[in-house]
């Protein structure tokens, strides 16, 4: 069937609420204005506002609310409107929900999903901008997940929602367009494993979310090079699937890590320095990243555009890598 990434995403959560009563979703404006990327359109209507709960411009308040919900025995799905505001809420997720299983001994888990939209592109300023996803998988008791495909915006939600643990879904707000056809039985997705996007022998892209269609565009602009790209889409970025790194990058021996956030401490680095770890006699060349500027995300749409990565910039990391640059 015909579908897009928003609406992918609204057919898991109506799913998820049919087949289990204690799921709810709740955020600001999710309710009668339909969210504010149009995601849970329609639902309010569907399941009434015991389930569609519009909250207060308090992210840390409703994120307790949430943690507290869980513990109680429910299963919320909290719709934070963008990554940025998350920090708001920083110190429930990181001090309550990703510690109460660790501090009560076991005895106590947060079953709850954070959704949050993450990423640039859309001239929204650097208030709502920002790829901060790197930061939270740095946090021990969470599950990071960054669906990049109708099928896993579609999917990763309601095995997500089984998890013991509080799970955070970042969707990059440029995907929510994206069109495409899925399987009318479309349904969960395995959450553990990164997935080969495209297969290649001469370099790897390694990448995640809203990066991974402009990464196969840049695909396709080597493979006319003569260039054989494998592309990963990591999809889970805690716990990383190590296993399928190291895989890629002892097929191709090159890598080429494209992550929308800073380079400094992002999880392209982490991801860079696993394979110098434990890959290291694999390598042809040294690993290579394409971030974005470190700078506060322009709002103006040329330096915008400049400050993120881009399918000129992959090209040219690509072909530096496999000693073709130029």
């Amino acid at each position: 069937m015909k579908t897009t990434y928003r609406e992918a995403v609204r057919a898991a959560i109506r799913e998820s609420m049919q087949r289990d009563d204690r799921v709810f979703l709740m955020g600001e404006d999710v309710g009668s204005y339909g969210g504010c990327f149009a995601v849970s359109l329609g639902l309010l209507e569907e399941f009434g506002p015991e389930r569609i709960r519009d909250t207060p411009l308090s992210e840390s308040g409703f994120v307790g609310a949430g943690i507290g919900s869980a513990l109680g025995g429910m299963r919320p799905i909290v719709e934070i409107m963008t990554v940025n505001f998350a920090l708001l809420a920083l110190d429930q997720i990181m001090n309550t929900a990703a510690t109460l299983q660790h501090m009560s001994g076991g005895r106590f888990n947060v079953p709850m999903v954070i959704r949050t939209t993450t990423g640039a592109g859309r001239q929204l300023g650097a208030q709502h901008s920002h790829s901060l996803e790197g930061w939270l998988a740095h946090i021990p008791g969470l599950r990071i997940l960054t669906p990049a495909t109708l099928e896993d915006a579609r999917g990763m939600l309601w095995t997500a929602l089984a998890d013991p643990d509080p799970v955070l879904i970042f969707e990059h707000g440029s995907l929510y367009n994206l069109a495409g056809d899925i399987a009318d039985d479309a349904g969960a997705v395995d959450i553990d494993r990164a997935a080969i996007r495209r297969t290649g022998t001469d370099v790897s892209l390694i990448t995640y979310g809203g990066t991974l269609p402009i990464v196969l565009a840049a695909a396709d602009q080597l493979a006319e090079a003569g260039i054989a790209v494998e592309v990963l889409d990591l999809r889970t970025l805690r716990p990383l699937d190590e296993a399928a790194i190291l895989a890629t990058v002892a097929k191709t021996h090159r890598a080429v890590i494209i992550d929308e956030g800073w380079r400094s401490g992002s999880i392209s680095a982490e991801v860079s320095a696993r394979i110098m770890e434990a890959a290291f006699y694999d390598l042809d060349a040294p690993v290579a990243r394409v971030c974005s500027a470190e700078v506060p995300v322009p709002y103006a749409r040329h330096m915008e555009l400049a400050a993120l990565p881009s399918i000129e910039r992959i090209v040219d990391a690509a072909r530096g890598v496999v000693g073709t640059h130029g």
